[in-house]
């Protein structure tokens, strides 16, 4: 099938693109010897994961338990969730994944803590616990050495615990310190940092200058999207994922509707003005959104579209776009050659 026959609105990815980003990342962190896990909550899709561990990924990077089961299911089998796992439910399904793959999680509290050592215990297994970190993004982490030397002495303390290391996000100047840091508090209890996470694709060229890491994390840099174009990770020509529309009214000279709104683009913003970059007409503004509906101002445009015609677009964030589809289709040279299910879709819990 041609590309020109698929219906609008559809997620489109470019495999010469995808292929080329995967291998590129991977080179860069194999030259400068820090372990690649890339994560899937951008793609979500196991045939993108399962091509990232056969490029070289030590394992992948999931953002909830849910997600990690369908990978899971798909056959990857080594995997990092970095977030809370919190409740008696979650940690059911977290002992279980244990028992098919290799499972490492992550904490920020002594609260967490217990529940991993008691779920572990119940098991008869040994969860592998990293400590978060926050250098600045205001999210999860402790938020001083002090407090990641005391919950490592916690982690190191319990009963089918490991502790495995530090993790953050984003990385920053500021990481190395922290790092280091906690180090020295640990040193003479012979407690020792294993393993040093970053992430973040707009810092992922930057990795080599951060003297303590040892495995990144990055996402979006599989697709790529305007938000990472606008951070200067990515150029224009590596971007991988973009969302065909169709142009199904010109209610004005200046305005045309595309039949994409938030069910299609997400109304993540990502800190941009606008939803989207119209690559056949970049100098339009795609200025709101409905459900169904995109509002785009053609005013700027030397040429304007006429209804029917499909216009692609490159979203924001590429990370919510994604999971808004069942599936995605992957193309060549102009010709479809796969589609995939986006299988861990919806995978929040």
């Amino acid at each position: 099938m041609d590309i020109e026959q698929l219906d609008t609105p559809v997620p489109v990815i470019d495999l010469d693109r995808l292929e080329a980003n995967i291998a590129g990342l991977q080179d860069y962190m194999d030259q400068h010897g820090i372990a690649n896990r890339p994560h899937i909550k951008t793609h979500k899709v196991p045939e993108i994961a399962r091509l990232q561990v056969e490029t070289g990924a030590v394992g992948i990077c999931c953002q909830k338990v849910s997600e990690a089961e369908v990978m899971v299911e798909a056959g990857l089998d080594d995997i990092f969730i970095p977030y809370n796992v919190i409740g008696q439910a979650k940690l059911e399904r977290l002992i279980a994944l244990a028992e098919r793959a290799r499972i490492s999680v992550v904490a920020d509290s002594d609260y967490t803590v217990r529940g991993y050592a008691q779920a572990a215990q119940r098991a008869g297994l040994e969860f592998a616990v990293r400590v978060e970190f926050d250098t600045g993004m205001h999210r999860c982490g402790v938020g001083t050495p002090e407090q990641a030397a005391t919950l490592a002495r916690l982690i190191a303390g319990s009963p089918g615990l490991r502790f495995e290391g530090l993790m953050t996000f984003p990385q920053n100047a500021a990481s190395d310190d922290f790092v280091r840091e906690t180090r020295r508090l640990l040193q003479s209890e012979g407690i020792a940092i294993g393993c040093v996470s970053y992430g973040g694709t707009p810092g992922m060229w930057e990795a080599h200058l951060r003297s303590e890491v040892t495995e990144y994390r990055a996402g979006t840099y599989v697709y790529g999207d305007r938000s990472i174009l606008a951070s200067g990770a990515m150029t224009p020509d590596q971007i991988a994922f973009t969302v065909i529309t169709t142009v199904v009214s010109r209610p004005t000279d200046d305005r045309g509707i595309l039949d994409g709104g938030s069910k299609t683009f997400s109304s993540d913003m990502s800190g941009m003005t606008g939803h989207g970059l119209i690559l056949e007409y970049p100098e339009a503004r795609f200025y709101a959104m409905s459900e169904e509906h995109g509002n785009v101002d053609f005013s700027e445009c030397s040429r304007k579209p006429e209804i029917g015609e499909r216009v692609t677009v490159i979203p924001n964030h590429c990370c919510p776009v994604s999971n808004l589809f069942d599936r995605v289709v992957a193309v060549r040279d102009g010709a479809v050659e796969v589609t995939w299910p986006v299988a861990a879709r919806g995978t929040v819990t």
